[in-house]
């Protein structure tokens, strides 16, 4: 596995990154992180503009609007907001070509990387980390929880013959009071956000965002 920690000057870049290292054509894995230096809305590759953005605030604000290769609903990025693309080899782990044991899997590693700062870490729904109260078990099977679960991840998943993008957003000191100002309430949504807001549904890490990297790094060194 090749970690990588790195961003780019621009939004684009940083989005078109991911995608290249999906595309090349061979059989190494990496782990790639990397973090928006301003805000940036990113549309899931079928999102609809309309339903699941606030673009007229988003123009007022001059927050650029980009899309991914990967499915899922739009997100808001930026200062505070790790990012990470794991690109893993198919032919080497075949399993998870079939996209439930793909989401399992990856958010299992980030589960196990995250217990010894967050200890309250799970996984949610289809493909969300979250923290659970204190009076609730933490688990690495995802599934459908207490609507007392707070997001802090949400992931998304493009599969090509041979290889795998799974990447995703960690919320670790971030404004979230931009997400409400940006985004309208998704179309899709698990069954454990209840329907809360964004603001009475998503939280914040709370670490250190240099030992979030690290972490995360000495977790995936050996994977």
């Amino acid at each position: 596995m090749e970690l990588l920690d790195v961003t780019f000057p621009t939004p684009a870049e940083n989005l078109a990154f991911d995608e290249e290292l999906l595309d090349r054509d061979n059989p190494h894995e990496f782990l790639r992180l990397w973090e928006s230096p301003l805000p940036i809305v990113v549309l899931g590759r079928s999102s609809k503009l309309e339903v699941e953005v606030n673009q007229p605030a988003c123009i007022r604000l001059s927050v650029p609007i980009l899309r991914r290769v990967s499915g899922g609903a739009a997100i808001v990025a930026g200062p505070g907001c790790l990012m990470y693309a794991a690109i893993l080899d198919l032919e080497r782990r075949p399993e998870l070509a079939a996209v439930d044991r793909a989401h399992a899997w990856v958010l299992g590693q980030f589960v196990q990387a995250l217990k010894p700062l967050v200890p309250n870490v799970s996984c949610a729904g289809t493909s969300d980390l979250v923290l659970l109260p204190k009076e609730h078990t933490p688990r690495e099977t995802c599934g459908d929880l207490s609507n007392m679960a707070r997001k802090f991840s949400g992931n998304s998943i493009r599969l090509k013959r041979k290889r795998l993008l799974y990447h995703g957003t960690l919320l670790y000191d971030f404004d979230l009071t931009s997400i409400p100002r940006l985004l309208r309430m998704p179309p899709r949504h698990p069954a454990y956000r209840d329907n809360r807001p964004h603001e009475n549904f998503l939280t914040n890490l709370t670490v250190d965002g240099e030992a979030l990297r690290e972490t995360i790094i000495e977790h995936w060194r050996g994977v």
